[in-house]
């Protein structure tokens, strides 16, 4: 039976000292940044899918055991195990265990980063869809304290999204309209924008009441895709704000 060990060799098969600084830097890994203590072996991201390929039966035990390495491919690896799981998972039941064992994780502070939120909230965040009790974890996260669970339930919602369900996307964007986190003002943005690929009538309307006081990455995120004209409106109404 596959063991976290021979994950862990196969990923460092691809290990890249020469890259190590490279991306601790992109990752913001420096004392009191939000990635602080991450340790990278410059592996890229195509390769360590292959290895999760590789390795998709993993058990449980093991992929938590790949969780609490410090390196953060491996990290990453067992949460491409851990989706992959639950993409093919068809009993209810099945995926109501790869579900709560993902927010363990997630509340055990082991998807800490924001490429491992951004690789794996859009499709776990599928098994909220028609759950009556949804909107209330989508809540309990968006008023976390810590970064990377609010950074999830924004994210979830790509998943509501995807199948033309916005209200949850715009609930969840207004209840962070007031974070203090660049990295959840580009998440905001980003499925705001998204938004109104499906539903450009919701992403005017919430424009209509935040543009002016919205933090402004996350407007430029949400209005990427609007043309020039009416993209310059929104600045606009921002700019004038600003001013007054």
């Amino acid at each position: 039976m596959d063991k976290a060990a021979d994950v862990k060799a196969a990923l460092a098969a691809f290990s890249r000292p020469e890259k190590e600084a490279t991306f601790a830097w992109f990752f913001k890994t420096g004392p009191g940044q939000y990635g602080e203590g991450d340790v990278f072996i410059g592996a890229k991201v195509p390769e360590t899918r292959s290895v999760a390929a590789e390795f998709k039966h993993l058990a449980s035990h093991e992929i938590d055991e790949l969780l609490a390495s410090k390196i953060h491919e491996e990290r990453q690896c067992g949460l491409f195990i851990l989706v992959g799981q639950f993409k093919r998972a068809k009993a209810p039941g099945a995926q109501q265990e790869l579900f709560d064992h993902y927010l363990n994780l997630l509340y055990e502070g082991r998807v800490n980063n924001w490429d491992l939120v951004d690789a794996t909230a859009p499709y776990l965040g599928a098994f909220l869809i028609g759950k009556p009790d949804a909107m209330t974890l989508l809540d309990k996260l968006a008023r976390s304290e810590k970064l990377w669970e609010r950074r999830v339930a924004i994210i979830f919602t790509f998943a509501f999204i995807r199948v033309g369900e916005v209200r949850e996307a715009v609930h969840i964007a207004e209840m962070l309209l007031d974070d203090k986190h660049d990295l959840i003002h580009k998440a905001s943005g980003w499925m705001l924008r998204e938004v109104g690929k499906r539903d450009i009538d919701e992403l005017r309307k919430f424009l209509s009441r935040f543009a002016a006081t919205m933090p402004r990455t996350m407007l430029r995120y949400a209005i990427e895709k609007l043309d020039e004209p009416e993209r310059q409106r929104w600045l606009g109404a921002k700019a004038q704000n600003a001013k007054s």
